[in-house]
């Protein structure tokens, strides 16, 4: 497994060593004490996600507040996705800045999110189920998000807006410049 360092500090791209032979493939999805030998972070996972999208469905932008904020490590187990965080720790370099980076079946990338970064994606395939571990159980009264078109941003999400499908409460998500950054 290689673990590259994105230019946002603290996010990672996973590539894992896959073996292939005529039964197959496998490979490792995460190893604790590589990932923590590379990065120097402890994350221990506390609870796995799992959706299932169709083409244009674009998750995101969310987040957790304060306490409930949460470290995530995500993967597309099949399909695309073009998957992005935007930095929201006020103290960071990169604050307000996004990374992006497209994950699919054939790659097997995974991206490490750490606290403090909203997080989304959308799919690009007809198909996609998408995996995630987070370091700290969901609370629903910690969740917040930012609209995924915002201007400052300015996320090339690869298709037109007119295929994009969102949620009814994604679509009333606040503006970038809208959020508390003190809280999250």
């Amino acid at each position: 497994m290689e673990i590259e360092p994105s230019f946002i500090e603290g996010c990672f791209v996973i590539k894992p060593k896959e073996i292939k032979d005529s039964r197959g493939s496998f490979f490792e999805t995460f190893t604790k004490k590589k990932f923590y030998k590379i990065t120097g972070l402890q994350t221990d996972f506390v609870q796995d996600n799992q959706s299932i999208s169709k083409k244009g469905v674009l998750r995101g932008l969310h987040f957790q507040k304060g306490t409930h904020a949460q470290a995530k490590l995500v993967r597309v187990i099949s399909g695309e996705v073009l998957d992005v965080v935007v930095d929201l720790r006020s103290n960071s370099e990169t604050y307000g800045k996004h990374f992006s980076i497209v994950l699919n079946d054939k790659n097997n990338y995974q991206l490490f999110i750490p606290r403090g970064f909203a997080h989304g994606f959308i799919t690009l395939s007809e198909r996609s189920v998408f995996s995630y571990k987070c370091d700290n159980y969901y609370y629903k009264s910690a969740e917040s998000g930012i609209i995924y078109n915002d201007p400052k941003l300015n996320i090339d999400w690869r298709l037109d807006s007119s295929e994009i499908q969102l949620s009814e409460k994604d679509r009333e998500l606040p503006f970038f410049k809208n959020i508390d950054v003190q809280h999250v």
